[in-house]
């Protein structure tokens, strides 16, 4: 059975208990890397985030198959510490939002690439979800990594 799915607010709470709300200004140079990670235009001039101390809190959406797919990511030290699905709402590869796979991205860290370190297993007829989840993992790591660059 899979559990409630957090509201990113619980979510944020649970890993960082006394938050601050940033915003990350998305530069023309940072987001054609956004772009280029995703593989297709991204919408937003802004990223909002939590912070507190070095630890970073993400939540982003991303495309599966067909409907947007919202995942909280936490980073500190430029490895991911948590990832969990907050929002699923596909018909078919809800398996991403189970334990066995979401403990995969632990620990994983950026390529000079922008690829993950460690290698995540597939699952069966959830392609598209999973090629998702890695595609949020890799964006928050790329996004927590600029905060300390010049803002506009």
């Amino acid at each position: 059975a899979v559990a409630a799915e957090p509201s990113a607010q619980d979510y944020v709470a649970r890993h960082l208990p006394s938050p601050e709300q940033r915003v990350l200004w998305l530069t023309p140079p940072l987001k054609q890397r956004v772009e280029a990670l995703l593989g297709h235009a991204y919408p937003g001039l802004r990223v909002r985030y939590w912070q507190q101390g070095a630890r970073t809190a993400w939540v982003l959406d991303e495309i599966g198959k067909e409907q947007p797919i919202t995942t909280g990511i936490v980073v500190e030290q430029g490895r991911i510490l948590d990832i969990a699905v907050l929002a699923y709402r596909e018909s078919r590869g809800g398996e991403v939002r189970q334990s066995f796979f979401t403990r995969q991205f632990t620990g994983a860290s950026l390529t000079t690439r922008d690829a993950l370190t460690q290698r995540v297993d597939g699952i069966s007829g959830a392609t598209l979800s999973v090629r998702a989840m890695q595609n949020m993992a890799r964006l928050a790591l790329l996004l927590a990594a600029q905060r300390g660059q010049p803002q506009p």
